[in-house]
């Protein structure tokens, strides 16, 4: 069983992701991490994210120490990490990671930007985790306070509205649901109601495939 689950930063899609992954019983790959590790390991080289050959190099000797890093979560290396995500190379170089670790072991739940579209448009159920832009820099912002990060929350909604476009409107593999993919909306809910809500979602499409596998083991 893959389950995928999609949606913008913030919009609480990694915490879902490692929850269902617990109910489960599935792996979790948190799929931005990788980009995050790439795009962190090209700054601390010197080298500059939008450097196509800087992140390639990056992206096939991706040290995985770097989940370890300090720097990993902030705010630098988010955009970072929308940069070198954007480029084709980084992404097909990503790419084969993301499908192995999905089908190993009985199935995973990943986390991303184009899981459903993309690594694993074969997966058992695709959510799109989505919430207004203004909740998730609140988030974001109260989030980096907590790590002791100083930033304004109006930097923070910039950044984030620069990285949805970024994300939604770069060539390859843009931030879109899938056509089958399960919308959920966490703007209004705390993080036990967005649980339970995807939970339920989750549980509903899997009644359907099992009502589906039964109709087609059942034609004449």
């Amino acid at each position: 069983m893959i389950i995928a689950v999609d949606g913008p930063s913030a919009s609480g899609k990694g915490t879902l992701a490692r929850r269902l992954a617990q109910h489960y019983g599935l792996r979790h790959l948190d799929t931005g991490a990788l980009y995050r590790m790439v795009g962190l390991a090209v700054l601390l080289s010197g080298g500059d994210p939008a450097d196509e050959a800087a992140a390639l190099a990056a992206a096939r000797t991706i040290d995985l120490s770097l989940l370890e890093h300090p720097e990993l979560r902030s705010e630098v290396t988010g955009g970072a990490a929308s940069k070198v995500a954007a480029q084709p190379a980084v992404r097909a170089a990503l790419l084969q990671f993301q499908r192995d670790f999905a089908n190993e072991n009985g199935g995973a739940v990943l986390d991303g930007r184009d899981i459903g579209t993309v690594v694993c448009p074969e997966a058992s159920v695709k959510l799109f985790v989505i919430a207004r832009a203004d909740v998730r820099a609140r988030r974001r912002h109260a989030e980096l306070t907590r790590y002791g990060v100083e930033v304004s929350y109006e930097t923070v909604l910039a950044d984030i509205e620069a990285r949805d476009a970024r994300d939604m409107n770069r060539a390859v593999a843009p931030l879109k649901p899938a056509p089958d993919a399960l919308l959920l909306d966490t703007s209004d809910l705390d993080i036990d109601a967005a649980v339970q809500q995807a939970l339920s979602l989750v549980d509903s499409r899997l009644a359907e495939l099992k009502l589906g596998s039964r109709a087609v083991r059942n034609r004449p």
